[in-house]
């Protein structure tokens, strides 16, 4: 098995996760996901094991081996599945679900060691890069922050009332927090740099970046905090700079249907979005062109994992 060390995943409505050799395009391992369709992927920091969300499981694959059945399965949740993550040490998970909750799993220990109830079907979660607190958003609209040592939600905003919550993603430095919506809307928020915890959100930018009645399906700061990158229903992907007042910079066309996920690469140089219209792409960031494409899948690609960060071993 290759040992890579940018490990690139996908997976949507055929039931099956595909590993891609990354440069060439080339699937060299296919796990199949009976349960259920994935909704989303994540990779563990030290690039050992991918979780993948279906319904209402989670379950946790090798990387790095042949291994075809998981070697874990949290299973706790009584919807989907919509958002899954591990913290910076890769010790902990933690989930999202439509049954309105979420959880924190011990990765180890298997089931969820605490639960938040949202009160409305959760459809993306966001870990602080502090690590004690986690931000949701929720199909009514709500953004809530949990605050995961005090074990309560600290804030919620509810930035246009019944107009669900699609994606939401932080900054690495902490300091911006963005919620798409079903309405083409981004809004961005500052946050104190340093502070503790994230009660302080400063409203910064109402962003139209897709025309309203189009969803923003994943929102994402790039590492470097430069690049905002949003995937829409529109089938395009847009290039926001957020170092010169969220111009657009390049709006990434190509999909044929709903672009549901996107993932940059560690150098912000590249971006891979995974669509309705089963394949993957990888981007030229700088240029706006598709440089692969990743077909293989018979179904929507719904979700995108990426790590080519260095791992410390």
């Amino acid at each position: 098995m290759p040992n890579p060390s940018v490990v690139l995943a996908t997976a949507g409505y055929d039931h099956t996760v595909r590993f891609w050799e990354a440069t060439r395009g080339i699937c060299y391992r296919t796990l199949q996901y009976a349960d259920s369709q994935v909704n989303k992927l994540e990779i563990t920091p030290d690039k050992r094991y991918l979780a993948a969300a279906g319904n209402p499981h989670i379950r946790l694959f090798e990387v790095n081996t042949a291994n075809p059945t998981p070697v874990a399965s949290y299973d706790g949740h009584t919807g989907n599945v919509t958002a899954v993550g591990f913290e910076k040490e890769g010790r902990w998970m933690y989930s999202g679900s439509d049954d309105g909750t979420v959880k924190i799993w011990d990765i180890r220990a298997g089931g969820h060691q605490r639960e938040y109830e949202s009160r409305g079907a959760v459809t993306c979660a966001a870990l602080h890069p502090n690590g004690v607190e986690l931000i949701s958003g929720d199909e009514n609209g709500n953004i809530r922050v949990w605050d995961l040592n005090a074990g309560a939600c600290s804030c919620e905003l509810v930035p246009d009332v019944g107009v669900a919550i699609r994606s939401i993603c932080i900054s690495g430095d902490g300091t911006l927090v963005v919620a798409a919506n079903s309405n083409g809307v981004c809004y961005v928020w500052k946050l104190r740099r340093g502070a503790k915890t994230t009660a302080h959100f400063e409203p910064l930018r109402k962003l139209q970046a897709h025309d309203p009645g189009s969803y923003v399906l994943k929102c994402l700061i790039s590492p470097d905090g430069r690049l905002l990158a949003t995937a829409s229903s529109d089938k395009t992907v847009k290039l926001w700079n957020l170092q010169d007042g969220f111009t657009l910079e390049r709006t990434l066309k190509g999909h044929t249907r709903w672009v549901w996920d996107c993932v940059f690469s560690v150098d912000a140089a590249y971006l891979v979005t995974a669509s309705s219209d089963a394949s993957a792409r990888l981007w030229d960031c700088a240029s706006g062109e598709a440089i692969r494409i990743y077909s293989g899948h018979h179904k929507a690609a719904v979700c995108c994992a990426l790590n080519d960060s260095a791992v410390d071993v």
